[in-house]
């Protein structure tokens, strides 16, 4: 489970009764689209006949751009979370980030469990020893990655919903 049962009105657009701006939504979807990408060769790696997470991942981007609908985006996100259906590991958590970043069209929120499912991913990827390591380096980059308009939004929501994110964000 990554998002709250009750939801945050920060991540609900202004017409919808939150506070959230449609570019801030913009760069929320862009942001968790980056940080699927980051891991995505971990999928793409396995399967690489299976566009699926990366047409997720440039939905989410199109849906910024004003070429897809929010509907055109979920969908494409849902597809990327099937394709992670029989896998395990690094490219399962890799096709569920894709997943994520697809779904943030519909339900901002998604942003976490994009950023949350990499950081699997890369610690799924790297030797047992190291995988602590590999989780807190990507959770860095992903930090380093966000825009300063929505920085202080996203690392609260990491802090609120960190243990619901596997503890993905203790970096």
């Amino acid at each position: 489970m990554i998002l709250p049962k009750i939801r945050d009105p920060r991540f609900v657009t202004i017409r919808r009764g939150g506070t959230l701006t449609d570019p801030d939504h913009h760069l929320l979807a862009l942001w968790a689209a980056s940080c699927a990408e980051h891991v995505l060769d971990l999928f793409e790696s396995v399967r690489p006949e299976d566009p699926r997470p990366r047409r997720a991942i440039d939905h989410a981007r199109a849906w910024v751009r004003g070429e897809v609908t929010m509907t055109q985006s979920r969908a494409a996100g849902g597809h990327a979370m099937g394709a992670a259906r029989d896998l395990r590991g690094a490219a399962r958590h890799a096709a569920y980030a894709a997943g994520q970043a697809g779904a943030v069209a519909h339900v901002a929120a998604h942003e976490l469990g994009a950023a949350a499912y990499a950081i699997k991913a890369a610690r799924a990827a790297a030797p047992e020893a190291e995988a602590e390591a590999a989780g807190r380096l990507e959770c860095h980059w992903q930090r380093d990655q966000l825009p300063e308009p929505i920085r202080a939004l996203v690392l609260d929501d990491q802090r609120l919903r960190n243990d619901i994110c596997w503890s993905a964000f203790d970096c």
